[in-house]
């Protein structure tokens, strides 16, 4: 790989730095001091994660819909996004939280799916795909930094300064890729012809879709409450903000990771154990509340959830390799419907329940149901192809 084309890569990492790992994820950090300075209930807590979710869910979906001049859209979403994270330390309102939280999801959603499209097709264009899950790597990386800075900069200056000076971060990252991203060329996309062959809706896909959807709704009430979880554990509470930071080094070099599995592997397989993994981890806290446990969880957590977005999206693109941003895309909306509802489910468990355990036994068997669904789903694929195949041979 060339200057140029690592260049390329590198500017997409830091977009998706901002975008998924701090304007996102540094929410959860962030979670456990505005609950106490601020008095939010974990009902409101799961409104403001939804909020964004919705925004998110919107964002994906529409950038499904950009065919044309997708860098200066791209581009303008993130200085948008980054205005959202300031904002979020310039005032006390509830809703403008949620009217910002919003804006970021929306935001994020566009970055992440036109940022995985445009790389992986430049990637691919150049002969490089086997580079292109280092892109999902700046997930990990962000949430990692958050997880860093977070209570560097709240013992300073408390949640607001914090949410601000991630803000000033992440318009560095971005002066960098503009530096990094000058001289490339995005070429606008094609509308494919809706024909028999180009209908996504086909083969296994449905089922990745559906399993991709509810991994969503799973995984999202750890990532969104694991810190404030360990927080309210007595014993546990200092290493609260160590747990994200885990997650984010456990999940930065995940995508490479699970990548290079399924290039090996047989996709299912590595997205079985892959599953199988998260659900271990996210199940964990309910069965033990010591530091090597929830750590433990959080490395399980970090290191799977990017991968499950990897191996997905990687995946649903060798199934349709000329339609990219349209798989990106509703994969990436059926991941934030999940997201959306999987929060306010998680508070009303809590409040019924009155323990953080009640969410978590939920969100491991919404992942193993997820499970149960990509299994069947190529059993079922699979033995229909043996069948076509056999109808060809008899036939000839």
């Amino acid at each position: 790989m060339n200057r140029q084309h690592a260049g390329v890569l590198f500017g997409g990492i830091l977009l998706l730095v901002v975008a998924m790992g701090i304007s996102r994820f540094a929410f959860t950090p962030l979670l456990p001091f505005m609950r106490v300075d601020e008095g939010l209930s974990f009902q409101e807590a799961g409104w403001l994660a939804s909020s964004n979710y919705v925004g998110y869910f919107v964002g994906a979906l529409g950038a499904g819909f950009i065919y044309r001049r997708k860098k200066g859209f791209l581009l303008s979403n993130v200085l948008l996004n980054t205005v959202s994270i300031i904002g979020m330390g310039l005032t006390h309102s509830f809703a403008l939280w949620i009217i910002l939280r919003f804006i970021a999801g929306v935001t994020s959603g566009f970055i992440f799916v036109l940022t995985s499209s445009i790389i992986m097709d430049y990637l691919a264009k150049h002969l490089l795909t086997r580079w292109s899950g280092y892109a999902f790597s700046g997930i990990g990386i962000g949430i990692a930094i958050s997880g860093l800075c977070v209570p560097f900069i709240e013992t300073r200056f408390l949640w607001e300064g914090t949410w601000i000076g991630l803000g000033l971060l992440s318009t560095t990252f971005i002066v960098l890729t503009l530096l990094l991203w000058r001289h490339i060329v995005v070429q606008d996309s094609e509308r494919v012809a809706k024909t028999a062959d180009t209908n996504i809706w086909r083969g296994f896909m449905p089922w990745l879709i559906i399993a991709y959807g509810l991994e969503g709704l799973g995984y999202i009430i750890t990532g969104t409450f694991l810190v404030d979880i360990i927080y309210n554990i007595e014993n546990l509470r200092g290493y609260a903000s160590y747990s994200w930071v885990v997650v984010g080094i456990a999940a930065a070099p995940s995508a490479p990771f699970w990548m290079a599995m399924m290039s090996r592997f047989k996709p299912i397989h590595v997205m079985f154990v892959a599953y199988i993994l998260q659900v271990f981890g996210i199940a964990l806290p309910v069965l033990s509340q010591t530091v090597w446990s929830v750590l433990l969880s959080a490395f399980l957590y970090g290191c799977t959830f990017v991968g499950i977005v990897t191996l997905a999206t990687g995946y649903g693109r060798q199934l349709f390799p000329r339609q990219s941003g349209a798989v990106v895309s509703i994969l990436t909306t059926f991941y934030a419907i999940g997201q959306i509802i999987g929060p306010v489910i998680a508070s009303r468990l809590e409040d019924h329940f009155n323990t953080f355990k009640a969410p978590l036994v939920f969100a491991s068997s919404i992942v193993f149901c997820a499970l149960l669904i990509l299994i069947s789903g190529y059993a079922f694929t699979h033995r229909k192809k043996v069948i076509q195949v056999e109808r060809v041979k008899s036939t000839s």
